[in-house]
Formats: structure tokens, sequence, C-alpha cells
């Protein structure tokens, strides 16, 4: 899942690559699964488990509203921004060294968070935990396409599926769990330490289990685009963050230019190196194809709204119906069961019906959005859980049929050298857009709620985000409708 423009991986065994034999697939590769798909399921559980111990977060540390934005955001724009390198490195030094050390950055990085003495210290764990997720969770995908047979892999990836959808169930109500016990009065930290025995024993297993896989030509680093992307990135996003707590002062101004135009030296630069013949992080040429570009924007506007209205939700939730965090996280419930559900269904739905499948999905969570604007307009502080379920029922379909099958759906109509490439970005993208949606919609929600109060915040982000499905409903029409076809590069869905 490199973002270079090369042929894709190899799936054979290093015992038999080059020989002309049939490929072999260790024998031990089922017992390894669950150890590959814990990286995923940690991942996602640390995505959604902060949005319900935010506000405990932010009581106990006396965090700022920007501030407790950069815990939930954070995490995904580091992730984000490591996870193209993380890709490369894994080509260049081994896949299963990389995994191993991405664990070990998790966990270090999960112990600092759950033992942090004041907000500093957390956001600078959180990002550090995005690093870690960036060095493993690429690497998730190739081991499962390296170490299993074409045959075995539908399984194998509907697992991986299955495994979004309990760590999005998990993140939610788990954290809820955790929060309410109150383990040794630690409050919100041990849904930090919790991965760190996870991420131990993983490691263990790992290194017994999981055999050692590179591709069969690995391209060099590109640290100069690198550079460019990232810090372009993170001069966006950092105004977002923190400008309205601010009053937006000159810098963030300052700033918004200032990544404007790092973004168009880093495309400047892939252009320019690609021509050399060089290793550009990003192939413009991938531009060519419509349903990369569209692809692309559903990306956009669909993780911007569900990063943003799973924050602001669970503020609203514990904030001003006054749910504790338990009764919060199982309020989640039924959008997680529903997610997980649709998201089994949907390989066989878009075998059966294209990227049509992706419109319906998207169509779903359109309702869903809106449904629950009305029950917050209609509602207000009444609000309850009987009255949510549906509509977050709605929204989990919708997200169950969209989220794991986008990059599938483009990746059809993208020639089998680039899928790898456009895997790659459209996968970084998707994190990227939960971070601007979080701090975009998040912003938006905090100056609202400081002027006219919780309910009036919660219906002003809502109705950002019915904006922002509607445009991913849009773009998903502009997806080509040839019927769904197996495609050996799975989905990275919301890592």
């Amino acid at each position: 899942m490199t973002l270079t423009e090369t042929p894709p991986i190899s799936t054979q065994n290093p015992s038999s690559a080059g020989s002309g034999a049939a490929p072999t697939y260790d024998p031990r590769r089922w017992k390894a699964l669950p150890v590959v798909l814990s990286a995923t399921f940690m991942s996602l559980f640390d995505i959604f488990v902060v949005n319900v111990a935010a506000p405990s977060i932010q009581h106990d540390l006396h965090a700022s509203s920007s501030i407790l934005e950069l815990v939930v955001a954070g995490y995904s724009f580091s992730y984000a921004a490591g996870l193209v390198t993380g890709a490369r490195l894994g080509d260049l030094v081994g896949r299963r060294r990389m995994f191993i050390i991405g664990l070990g950055i998790f966990a270090v990085a999960s112990f600092f968070a759950g033992v942090s003495p004041n907000s500093a210290v957390l956001v600078s764990a959180r990002l550090a935990q995005g690093f870690g997720a960036a060095a493993m969770i690429p690497q998730v995908l190739a081991l499962l396409t390296a170490n299993f047979s074409p045959e075995e892999r539908p399984r194998v990836f509907s697992l991986f599926g299955v495994t979004v959808g309990l760590g999005t169930v998990a993140g939610q109500i788990l954290g809820g769990v955790l929060l309410h016990l109150d383990i040794f009065g630690w409050g919100w930290r041990p849904i930090f330490l919790v991965n760190v025995p996870i991420g131990i024993a993983a490691i263990v297993l790992a290194r017994r289990l999981i055999p050692e896989s590179r591709p069969d030509a690995a391209d060099r680093l590109d640290p100069l685009g690198v550079g460019l992307l990232t810090s372009g990135v993170g001069a966006i996003t950092a105004p977002l963050v923190l400008g309205q707590s601010q009053h937006w002062p000159t810098w963030t101004w300052v700033s918004f230019v200032a990544g404007s135009a790092l973004i168009a030296t880093f495309l400047w630069w892939e252009h320019r190196l690609g021509e050399r013949g060089g290793h550009p992080l990003l192939p413009l040429s991938l531009f060519e194809h419509r349903a990369f570009n569209s692809g692309l924007l559903v990306n956009l506007g669909f993780f911007a709204f569900f990063g943003s209205v799973l924050l602001t939700l669970t503020l609203f939730l514990q904030e001003g119906l006054h749910y504790s965090p338990m009764r919060a996280g199982l309020t989640f419930a039924p959008l997680g069961v529903a997610f997980a559900l649709s998201s089994l269904k949907g390989r066989s739905l878009h075998a059966r019906y294209g990227t049509a499948i992706i419109s319906v999905g998207a169509a779903a969570a359109l309702l869903g959005v809106v449904g629950l604007a009305v029950v917050v307009t209609v509602s207000g502080l009444s609000a309850n859980t009987l009255e949510l379920s549906p509509v977050l029922a709605m929204i989990g379909i919708g997200n169950g049929l969209v989220i794991p099958l986008i990059v599938q759906g483009v990746l059809q109509s993208v020639p089998s050298y680039r899928t790898g490439a456009a895997s790659g970005m459209l996968t970084t993208t998707q994190q990227f857009s939960m971070v601007l949606g979080i701090a975009g919609v998040g912003t938006l929600f905090f100056a609202r709620e400081a002027a006219s109060g919780i309910v009036s915040a919660l219906q002003f982000a809502l109705f950002a985000d019915i904006g922002l499905v509607a445009f991913a409903l849009g773009m998903t029409l502009m997806l080509p409708r040839a019927e769904g076809a197996p495609v050996v590069v799975p989905v990275l869905a919301m890592d």
C-alpha cells in the first residue's frame, strides 16, 4: 500500500518467490490472523473511545475546547501524516518488523497517555499513538495479502471488516464501561492503559507467528514530499483547531496562507520528481481518472462528517442530557451494531450491484443525520435514547456500506499497477478528512455553544454535517457503475 506508481506487490511467500512454483503459505497464518487484526482493533478503539471520554478528560485536566479537539484530532492527524512513510518503510525494512515497531510505539504512547499529568503530555502522547498506528496499520493490509491465498482472502477481508465494526462498537461502549467502573479510581486513564498489555502480547505473538515479507521491489522514500505534505496539512489544520478559542489572531491567517503554499509546492515537487524518473509520494497521473477524483471527494465529505458527528453528539449526550459516560457509550450501540452487520453484507451487495451500493449507503447516512437533526430540534434537552436509536442505526447502516467499500469501488477503475498508489492516497485522505471535520465542525460547535447553548450548537453542527454527507452522496454518483469484482488491495477503513 505504498504511494508509488509500481506494479502490485508480490503475494508469494519468500520461500517460493522467483522459483516458478505455486506459492506456499505459512501454516501458522490462521493463528497469526487475530494478532494482525488486533492492531486494526486497537487503532479504531482509540479513535472512538476518546469521544466518550472527552468530557471527563476535559474536566479532569482543566483542558480548553481547543485542547480537547487536539486530543481527539491529533491522533488522526499524525496517523494520516505518517501513513505514507509507514507503508514505504514496511516495504524497505520488512512488514513484520515495521508491524512490531508500530505496536511498540503505540503501546508506549498509550502508557504515557494513561499516566498524563496534564493536557500537554496527553496531546503529545496522542500524536505519538498516531505515528505508531501509521507504522503498523499499512503492514496489516500487506500481511493479509501476502500470507493468504486468493481463495482465502475474501474470508480474511470479511473478518477485517468485522474487526472494523467491532472496533467502532468497543470504542463507544467499552470506553463508557471502563469510565463507569472507574478502575482503581483512575477515571478515564484505563481507556489508554488497556492497550499496553494487548500491545505487549501482540508483539510476542507476532515474533513467533508472522513470517517476514517484502515486495519484489521497493521504492525509495521521498522525504521532501513527506515533509511538504505533512507541514502543509498541519499549517492548515492548526488554525482550525486553535483559532476560535484564540479569537483568530494574525498567526492563524498566516498559517492558512503558508499551508496552502506548502501544498502547492508539494504538488509541484511531485510533478518534477515524476518527470525526472524519481519515486514521487503521489503520482499525479492518478488524477487523470475520474473515479479516483470522485473517490477522494467522497472521502472528504463522508469522513469529515463521521469524525465530527461522533464528537459533537457525545458532548451533547454528556453535557446537555447529563448522560454518564457508560450510558452515552451505550447510546451509540445501534450505530456500531448496524455498522458491523451492514459491512458484513456490503461485500456481497457490492459484488451484485457494483458501486451503486455505495450511493445507497451515503443516502442512508444522509437520512440518518437529517433524522438526528430533527430529533434534536423537536426534543432538545428532552431527547432520549429511544428517539436517537433509529436514526443512529440508519447512520450505522450507511457507514457500513460506504466505508469498507469506497476504496474497492474506486480501485476497480484504476489500472492494476496503480492500485497501491490509489489505495494509499484514498485511505490517507480518510484520516485527514476526519481531522478537518473534527477541527472545522468542532469549531462551529464550540463557538455556537458559547453564544446560544448546546442544543443550538448541535443543530448548527448537524446542519454542517448534512451538507458534508450530501456532498459525499453527490460524488458517489460520479463513480463508475460497473458490477463489483474482487480487488486484491483491501480498504483501510478509519485508521
